[in-house]
């Protein structure tokens, strides 16, 4: 049954002083149905720019059919809360520099914490509505999370393709709360504020922007830090530069965050050398479990200490680490990170002796 305006209104203020109360920037509410980009996602999947990530592919018929998650749901509440700077740090942190690894994952990981404060908001909306249901999503779930948001009138997709607030930016995470509770936030149709820009696509080292708001995830540097468990191309290689796990920056070089942010430092390239080579000497050299043990609890864990020594060689191999060779050296036998270890080695090498 639909909600009078008044009712609405009055559901909406109950929300929000919930929401309030989790801490999260900003919230809108908004109708389920198929989502409006369903038909682009499903072309997106059929070019197989998802990569190896078949779970995206998995998930179309939940994304497609939201009620296959929750029976008799009719909204989504969606909450933004924003990572700059990040919300829970973790002390100490494991690296002495930073530039190397998205914002994001500074600290710890947000599918926990950030998930334990949307259940929060559910479980305040149960006592309220006991009669009603209520289940909690991070972008880990099969959720058209932006899509949702847009609707939600939290944003326009920029030519990025991430979510972005004109007051906001777009650091930010996203979540979902889908209920049988049928509301919907006023909405005063968020336009596309990115105009004639094409800062975002102009910048990605490695062309994963292939145009307005088509990611090719294979080309990503994010996906190949974080989500791949191959060793790239060479010529990929070269054009990842020092990041460790994800990147930054599609969204630091948009005027949206620099307007709200400022001007943001390119990365590792300001960072003092001598703390980057501590880093990668650090991760070069540490066994499995004490990686494990060092990033336990933040994002880097995903990436795994085979993602971590694979990122790490490639970074040694753009930065020209001369300094860590015998670290270096010593993976040249690794049954799996051998023949990048040679190839980084041999970059260094070619480098110092045309010197």
């Amino acid at each position: 049954m639909s909600l009078s305006s008044h009712e609405n209104h009055l559901l909406l203020q109950e929300i929000s002083k919930i929401v309030d109360q989790q801490g999260f920037d900003h919230f809108g509410v908004t109708h389920l149905s198929t989502p409006v980009s369903m038909a682009f996602y499903e072309n997106w999947i059929d070019l197989g720019w998802h990569g190896d990530m078949t779970y995206l592919k998995n998930h179309i018929p939940q994304k497609k059919s939201p009620n296959l998650l929750l029976a008799e749901a009719k909204s989504a509440i969606v909450v933004c809360k924003n990572y700059v700077p990040h919300p829970r740090t973790k002390s100490p942190w494991p690296l002495e520099s930073e530039g190397s690894v998205a914002r994001y994952a500074q600290g710890y990981d947000y599918h926990h914490f950030f998930k334990a404060e949307l259940k929060a908001v559910a479980d305040q909306l149960k006592i309220i509505y006991p009669n009603d249901e209520f289940l909690v999503f991070t972008d880990s779930g099969p959720v058209l999370e932006r899509d949702l948001a847009r609707k939600a009138d939290l944003g326009w997709v920029g030519k990025n393709t991430c979510l972005i607030h004109k007051k906001k930016g777009s650091f930010f995470f996203i979540g979902e709360v889908y209920t049988t509770l049928s509301a919907q936030s006023p909405i005063s149709q968020y336009h596309d504020h990115c105009g004639r820009c094409r800062r975002c696509i102009d910048a990605c080292p490695t062309g994963a922007l292939k145009d307005e708001r088509q990611l090719d995830a294979r080309l990503c540097i994010s996906y190949l830090t974080i989500e791949s468990r191959k060793i790239p191309d060479i010529e990929l290689r070269k054009k990842m530069g020092h990041w460790l796990f994800g990147c930054d920056i599609c969204q630091t070089v948009c005027p949206w965050n620099i307007k709200i942010h400022g001007t943001f430092e390119p990365g590792a390239e300001n960072e003092s050398r001598t703390k980057l080579m501590t880093d990668l000497k650090w991760i070069l050299s540490s066994s499995s479990r004490s990686l494990q043990k060092a990033f336990y609890g933040t994002p880097l864990l995903r990436a795994g200490s085979f993602g971590l020594k694979k990122n790490a060689l490639i970074v040694a191999a753009n930065l020209l680490a001369y300094e860590i060779l015998p670290e270096i050296q010593a993976l040249i036998e690794h049954p799996k990170l051998g023949e990048l270890a040679k190839w980084t080695q041999q970059e260094i090498s070619q480098s110092t002796s045309s010197d």
